[in-house]
């Protein structure tokens, strides 16, 4: 690996260690871990069947295209960090995540909650839009505290559920038409 590569990592290393919480801040440690659970994909996607299943109109709608963006967004993600196959960090908890997907690069929960803002920005209501903003910068940062990801594999996963929510925005129309039969 080149010189200027490992550098960047251990960089990266450093300044996610230090972003790790303390063992004896458990109050704060019980927040971060709502926040970083509630980002898990299947919370996501039995919140969006349950509001497909239970809505008409909007809503309806709202949810079908949330939850095919997110199955979509998901296979990206996984093929990025089989691709690149970075390990996670060495860490106590999180185990069910260490064991299902060893690999950290990209978060699939910081491009999750991402792409949820910015496709609920586009979708609104506005109290929707406003509450996904505030809480997908903490999901990332949860990830982080918590020793589960490094600082990078968060800004990337960022990244990549901006464009991918995006890119979904953009193929809305086509999407929804192709969807129809389930509205």
């Amino acid at each position: 690996m080149k010189h200027w590569k490992r550098q960047l990592l251990r960089w990266d290393a450093k300044l996610s260690k230090a972003m790790h919480i303390k063992a004896e801040q458990r109050v704060l440690a019980l927040v971060l871990k709502i926040f970083a659970h509630s980002g898990d994909s299947w919370f996501w996607l039995a919140g969006l069947f349950i509001t497909w299943l239970a809505s008409t109109g909007e809503w309806r709608g709202r949810a079908l295209f949330l939850g095919v963006g997110l199955m979509v967004m998901a296979v990206a993600v996984i093929l990025l960090k089989f691709s690149i196959r970075r390990p996670r960090p060495e860490g106590e908890w999180g185990q069910i995540y260490r064991i299902t997907d060893p690999h950290s690069f990209p978060s699939g929960h910081a491009a999750r909650s991402t792409a949820l803002a910015v496709m609920g920005l586009a979708l609104g209501p506005p109290w929707f839009a406003i509450a996904l903003v505030l809480w997908f910068p903490w999901v990332g940062i949860s990830r982080v505290a918590l020793g589960v990801h490094y600082l990078s594999d968060v800004v990337a996963g960022w990244t990549v559920g901006a464009l991918m929510g995006a890119i979904a925005l953009a193929l809305q129309p086509i999407a929804m038409q192709l969807l129809s039969f389930l509205l």
